[in-house]
């Protein structure tokens, strides 16, 4: 009996002993209902993580068909589309140029009445043109004896209102592609610095595209006027009215350089 009271006693201390260690424990864990939420950042795939095929619209006039360009290499359009290739996310860009030599704003509002145009406008991820020279151009061939600073601003007042056309009607078959749209330049600085009329003239009728693609949204607008100015970095082709192949690696530098800032452009520009 002794015996046995004896071991019970032992059987107890080894019971405490063990109890107190877990009892410790019990107090240092948390349930798992008063454990701190963890929050994990939301997820997204960055949109140039898929490399994807770009598909590209050139619009407009002899710039984007790139008249003058003796290295046969597009103009600026073909230079754009080709360094595109290289940007961060770009699978391979499929590139369709509609642009035509000597077209003006009024002609460009007839071609996009076709439908296959209108299809092209639906598939193009990006939207680049040029156009207005030619406008000018109408205004100074047909009052060359007897031009007046008149001429040009009745001209403008209905340029304005063909862009604007222009514009809603690339929005009504596309309403979110980037518009990329370069501005004018004064071919006639080649021959002469002293028709500084017509330099305002050029300034304004920008002011109006550059104004036309701000209000859009999702446009971004290319100066290139001072790019062309007399022919110091001889940028001119035999014409002396459009670029040579220089001046179309000057003007493709110039549209790179407005997208990298332009936040239409959602490509990681190189």
């Amino acid at each position: 009996m002794r015996r046995m009271i004896l071991w019970l006693f032992v059987f107890s201390l080894f019971l405490s002993g063990c109890q107190a260690p877990f009892s410790q424990k019990k107090d240092k864990t948390m349930t798992l209902a008063e454990r701190e939420a963890v929050l994990f950042e939301p997820f997204s795939i960055p949109d140039n993580f898929i490399p994807q095929r770009i598909h590209v619209l050139g619009l407009g006039d002899s710039l984007t068909q790139g008249v003058g360009d003796e290295r046969k290499e597009g103009g600026y359009f073909g230079r754009l589309t080709t360094d595109m290739e290289q940007w961060k996310g770009v699978m391979d860009v499929e590139a369709v140029n509609l642009a035509k030599r000597g077209r003006r704003s009024d002609q460009l509002l007839e071609q996009l009445e076709d439908p296959n145009v209108q299809e092209a406008i639906v598939q193009a991820d990006y939207i680049v043109f040029t156009i207005g020279g030619n406008d000018l151009m109408k205004v100074v061939k047909g009052n060359f004896m007897k031009m007046k600073l008149s001429d040009f601003y009745k001209e403008l007042g209905k340029f304005e209102t063909r862009i604007d056309e222009v514009f809603e009607i690339l929005r009504l078959y596309n309403p979110t592609a980037p518009i990329i749209v370069a501005g004018l330049y004064n071919p006639f600085s080649v021959v002469t610095d002293e028709v500084q009329e017509f330099e305002q003239i050029i300034e304004d009728w920008n002011h109006s595209i550059e104004e036309r693609a701000q209000r859009d949204g999702t446009a971004c607008f290319v100066p290139v006027e001072d790019l062309f100015h007399s022919n110091e970095n001889l940028v001119y082709h035999t014409d002396f009215f459009h670029p040579n192949s220089k001046g179309y690696d000057q003007m493709e530098n110039r549209f790179v350089e407005e997208m990298k800032s332009c936040p239409a452009v959602t490509l990681e520009v190189e």
